[in-house]
């Protein structure tokens, strides 16, 4: 009896030691923890560096990054430069009648952004939304299905921006290469059945950088939605993006040109995450530059940070 004891308790001792391995990388079916999936995954920032005049810096080099997950350094896998990368960019135009003035404008200024951007290797969506979202059109590079998409958006009463963020971001989660979502809009949302939370996730969670042209009314300011233009700018600046007030068609034109010369000079990191600090879901990205007379007074745009699991909404 005691040789069989001895021997149960031996084989026990060899279970619990397996159990307390990590998983072999080549194994058919992942283990049960999902934080594994997360520290062998690169994790991609796009990076865009602007000057004190608000230009694009070019020409920086790898060593002039220094990237921190949470406080924890992080050393670099990926370095590029993003101008031969594939660009999705998800076009969402505000249709509401609050914009009825504004419309014909926007449209034609939109055409002149995607004759400016696009490329054969990349690929542009449009969207309209007023009470409804219509994806007028797929991702393609086609200029005359672009420019048919863009006439194709309609008029309606109210205005359901969150569901269109949220739509246009779940557009853009498969897609490869660089993702943005640019909104042309005065900032009101009255019927979403996406809130706001919702929609800045879906955002981060498809790692799309969000551009917001908010269209400010010219009579007066008394039809601005300031809530919605403040939650525009906190969602452009938590994706890596940037804001623009636009009260005319030139004014339009620049913003567009603004978003086109920034996409042609952005920068690619890519690492592997060391060292968790934080149980949290969300991780938070760091990004500094140095190593040039003038890095004092560049600006550094990049995303929030990333969700370490899919949301179930």
């Amino acid at each position: 009896m005691r040789k069989s004891a001895t021997l149960v308790l031996l084989m026990l001792a060899c279970v619990v030691s397996r159990a307390q391995q990590p998983p072999a990388h080549n194994q058919g079916t992942p283990g049960p923890e999902t934080t594994l999936k997360v520290d062998v995954k690169l994790v991609s920032v796009y990076v865009t560096v602007t000057n004190a005049q608000g230009g694009p810096v070019a020409g920086l080099k790898r060593e002039n990054f220094a990237v921190q997950e949470d406080g924890g350094d992080q050393t670099l896998a990926v370095f590029d430069k993003e101008s031969a990368v594939p660009l999705s960019i998800a076009l969402a135009i505000d249709t509401s009648l609050s914009t009825r003035h504004d419309l014909p404008l926007e449209q034609a200024s939109a055409k002149r952004f995607a004759r400016t951007i696009m490329r054969p290797v990349d690929g542009l969506s449009v969207f309209g939304f007023s009470e409804t979202v219509l994806q007028a059109t797929g991702y393609t590079a086609d200029l005359k299905r672009i420019d048919e998409g863009i006439d194709h958006v309609r008029l309606g009463a109210a205005t359901a921006l969150y569901d269109a963020i949220y739509l246009a971001s779940r557009s853009l989660t498969h897609r490869q290469g660089r993702k943005v979502i640019v909104l042309i809009t005065d900032g009101g949302d009255t019927m979403s059945k996406i809130d706001y939370k919702e929609a800045v996730r879906a955002a981060e969670e498809a790692e799309g950088i969000v551009y917001s042209i908010i269209v400010v009314p010219i009579e007066s300011s008394a039809g601005r939605e300031t809530g919605g233009e403040h939650a525009l700018i906190q969602l452009s600046e938590d994706t890596g993006g940037k804001y623009y007030y636009a009260t005319s068609m030139a004014q339009l034109d620049d913003a567009f040109r603004q978003i086109s010369d920034e996409l042609r000079t952005q920068y690619l990191l890519g690492y592997y995450p060391l060292h968790r600090t934080s149980n949290s879901q969300f991780r938070r990205i760091q990004v500094k530059v140095s190593g040039t007379p003038e890095a004092g007074s560049y600006r550094v745009r990049h995303r929030a940070g990333y969700y370490t699991a899919p949301s179930d909404f």
